[in-house]
């Protein structure tokens, strides 16, 4: 009969997990499934000032930027005309949320670059 050995996590790799448990939108449950760790661990890490964000830190609060696609249907597909950004300024995201107008969400995590969103967002407005 194996024993399971136990993981060690870096400080760093417990400061990181438990900035993502604190994140908008985020819950402690996702993020422990996504690590494969138990939810009471990054609870007991989050009380622990060694680990959890410090309050006084300044966050980069997440912004909403309320977009409205038109298109008249008479004229057939949409087209939309959205400035590409240069290629020598590269803009990315970490966390993209899409409400749709029946109520659906898309949801991207991860860096995400701005062109593949655009892209997106053209393909839906077909």
């Amino acid at each position: 009969m194996s024993r399971k050995k136990n993981r060690f996590w870096a400080d760093e790799e417990k400061r990181e997990i438990c900035a993502q448990a604190l994140r908008p939108g985020m819950s402690v449950a996702q993020v422990a499934r996504r690590y494969a760790v138990n939810a009471n661990l990054i609870f007991k890490w989050l009380k622990d000032p060694r680990f959890a964000p410090e309050a006084d830190a300044s966050d980069e609060e997440a912004a909403f930027l309320p977009i409205e696609i038109e298109a008249d249907l008479a004229q057939g597909p949409a087209s939309i005309d959205v400035p590409m950004p240069s290629p020598s300024a590269p803009l990315s995201a970490s966390r993209i949320d899409i409400t749709l107008s029946d109520g659906r969400r898309i949801l991207v995590e991860g860096p995400t670059a701005l062109a593949a969103v655009i892209s997106l967002v053209q393909g839906l407005a077909v």
